[in-house]
């Protein structure tokens, strides 16, 4: 087994690792989500009025629809289904009317879900230098072939890999591109919370990165970590100790010792 994947195993089995893990992936939500004051003021009167198409109209607009509904998705990408579709509009506004004012504005400023805070968390981590040096910007990356994280927009990563580590065989941008000793090295970074579902489709994103041709030279790695590396008989656990056994499979928490002895 690669020594990389065989240590993170390790390490999330016997040492304090989800304790070691928050200092990456502090997981805590945001603070409320904020609502436009003349838009809750918009929402307020169609409210009062009882106007079933402007209340949903404008509660559309909102960051965050207050009620859980199917059919709220594919009236967010077609507003002009509002005027088509009465039966369902008068159906959701029964529901915001029965919820009331209060409990409305309370569910439109809930924080985000910790899930969907998780993907920037790796890069500001990077940015505290726990790597040993700065992340620095694409033009001082190309300047010269000291050792580097780059610090860049996920579609400048996925040109610079494309253009000059031979990364063509995805469209997919990169959380990592580094240089250390002279040699690339290019990545994503994922937590994986739970098994099932979404966690699944990234964990295979993942590992579709670390499998995309590239040039000979460049080194591919997964940085990954959460409930992957419990021991058992799970899907992701059977992976990572069979076919993928010889990949660069890491968690984070080891990713500095890593780079630092290419």
């Amino acid at each position: 087994m690669n020594y990389w994947l065989s240590l993170s195993i390790e390490y999330a089995n016997q040492r304090s690792y989800l304790d070691d893990l928050f200092q990456i992936y502090p997981t805590i939500p945001d603070g409320i989500r904020d609502v436009d004051h003349e838009l809750w003021q918009q929402i307020e009167n169609a409210f009062v009025n009882r106007d079933n198409i402007k209340l949903i109209e404008k509660t559309l607009k909102l960051d965050l629809f207050p009620i859980k509904d199917s059919y709220v998705a594919f009236l967010k990408r077609d507003n002009s289904a509002i005027y088509r579709n009465p039966k369902t509009i008068n159906r959701l506004a029964g529901r915001l009317y029965e919820l009331g004012l209060d409990k409305i504005y309370e569910r439109a400023t809930l924080p985000k879900e910790t899930n969907r805070q998780i993907g920037p968390m790796f890069k500001r981590w990077i940015r505290t230098k726990a790597l040993g040096i700065s992340p620095v910007d694409i033009e001082t990356f190309r300047s010269n072939d000291n050792d580097a994280i780059l610090d860049a927009s996920d579609s400048q990563m996925l040109s610079f890999a494309k253009e000059n580590l031979g990364y063509t065989g995805r469209n997919k941008g990169l959380d990592f591109i580094a240089r250390f000793n002279n040699k690339y090295i290019i990545g994503e970074a994922k937590f994986l919370t739970d098994f099932g579902g979404h966690q699944n489709a990234q964990f295979n994103d993942a590992i579709a990165t670390i499998k995309t041709p590239t040039k000979k030279d460049i080194i591919k790695i997964a940085i990954l970590d959460g409930v992957l590396y419990i021991k058992g008989n799970h899907k992701m656990y059977r992976e990572l100790t069979t076919s993928l056994s010889n990949y660069n499979i890491m968690s984070a928490l080891v990713l500095r010792d890593f780079l630092y002895q290419l």
